[in-house]
């Protein structure tokens, strides 16, 4: 089982304990580097045990080829000393730690500048890839607790061409998310050069200080991979620093209340869909492609999640660079919204305008709107400020039966 530099992966031993089946299907496969396209789905479907065999049998063939190539350089060059390995593996820049977060007080905390990142992928492939991700779209918001949103920076990014056999898998998987295709955008794209030297002159602090990003901890390696390529493949030297952002919202908290929220808690505030459909919020083309996945608004929700959840504890007022302002304001007549039934039909409705109003949350089949200046208690279910309770179709026919039973016998 020869194997280039000597090496076999787990994968490998696969790819070539399937090149007699795919042969005798008559696929054009002279050796493993061939195969590959053709076994990666069906690698993925094996189970764990038939994965660890297939590990196990890759590491008893290293390192037996690892005894005999020793042996074979003891007997050519007795009297020189093995040199390094001097194979080049791409560089990960190290993530930091949350302990670099720390402000001397308040007004220093509030006043300080965070760039929140993401990047969007063509899909994740699979480890054995040089490519692990595709990126195609790129953004990010300068951010402070005082002032807002500042500014936000955003592109499309010109993706490099998908390894061979996987051109549908990183369609499909963009396809079920951001939906920007590989091929055939007639947006401009950036390469890579550009991306990388706008975002440093984009996230320039002042004093020369390295730039902080924060991004969801579910995606920093995906941001920190996608960055770290770029960087390579530009020439450019990457001098970031990449937090999570939920730590952000910890430390935030901590210094408030002298105490760590819930994981769950955080988690929660930064998986609100408070602001999916919410104007200036997404980049041009997916706001008017009505598409939810937008690099931009990812950014722009982390710092909508923070403005919402801390600046009334801190003392900051908010403002329109803070939250995003409302497509329909209460004082403007009224406010059409679908209102789910019980029987599973919707109905519009028509509320007037009473002096409050509450951005819509994630929609829920058994939870009706609760405005914020209501006095109902939280969680409890009932109508928004001056509007009648929204009946369904099978109570309303109850209603309406039994007014006309009253009604026949007043007669």
């Amino acid at each position: 089982m020869a194997r280039r530099g000597c090496h076999s992966s787990a994968f490998m031993c696969f790819v070539h304990d399937q090149l007699p089946e795919l042969k005798r299907r008559g696929l054009s496969v002279a050796c493993v580097g061939d195969a590959v396209p053709f076994c990666s789905q069906a690698w993925e479907s094996l189970t764990e045990e038939e994965k660890t065999m297939y590990t196990e049998k890759a590491r008893k063939w290293n390192s037996k080829k690892r005894s005999q190539r020793t042996v074979k350089e003891a007997r050519n060059v007795p009297d020189l000393v093995p040199a390094p390995l001097t194979t080049e593996m791409p560089s990960v820049t190290p993530l930091p730690d949350a302990s670099a977060l720390s402000w001397k007080n308040d007004q220093d905390m509030i006043a300080d500048i965070f760039y929140f990142l993401d990047i969007f992928s063509h899909g994740k492939l699979p480890p054995h890839c040089e490519q692990r991700f595709l990126p195609c779209e790129i953004g990010c918001v300068r951010y402070s607790l005082r002032d807002g949103i500042l500014a936000d920076f955003h592109h499309f990014i010109d993706p490099e061409v998908p390894p061979r056999g996987f051109r549908y898998h990183c369609q499909a998987a963009g396809d079920e998310t951001h939906k920007i295709p590989i091929s055939g955008f007639h947006l401009p794209r950036s390469c890579y050069a550009v991306v990388l030297r706008e975002l440093v002159e984009f996230a320039r602090p002042a004093g020369g200080a390295r730039p902080r990003f924060f991004c969801r901890s579910n995606d920093r390696f995906r941001i920190n991979w996608c960055l770290g390529r770029m960087a390579r493949k530009a020439g450019i030297e990457s001098h970031w620093e990449l937090f999570a952002v939920e730590v952000l919202i910890m430390k935030l908290y901590q210094k408030k209340y002298q105490k760590e929220p819930s994981n769950v808690w955080v988690y929660r505030k930064l998986d609100m869909c408070l602001w999916d459909f919410s104007s200036n919020t997404r980049c041009k083309w997916h706001e008017e492609n009505d598409i939810i996945c937008c690099a931009l608004a990812s950014c722009k929700k982390m710092g909508y999640c923070i403005s919402k959840s801390f600046a009334g504890v801190y003392g900051v007022p908010l403002t329109a660079a803070h939250l995003p302002l409302q497509d329909s304001e209460c004082d403007q007549g009224t406010n059409t919204r679908m209102v789910k039934l019980d029987a599973g039909h919707t109905q519009k409705m028509e509320a007037e305008s009473s002096g409050c109003n509450k951005p819509l949350g994630s929609p829920r089949q058994d939870q009706e709107f609760v405005p914020s200046n209501c006095d109902s208690p939280c969680g409890v279910k009932t109508s928004p400020c001056g509007t009648s309770v929204v009946q369904g179709r099978g109570v309303t026919r109850l209603l309406r039966g039994a007014s006309g039973l009253s009604k026949s016998f007043s007669n």
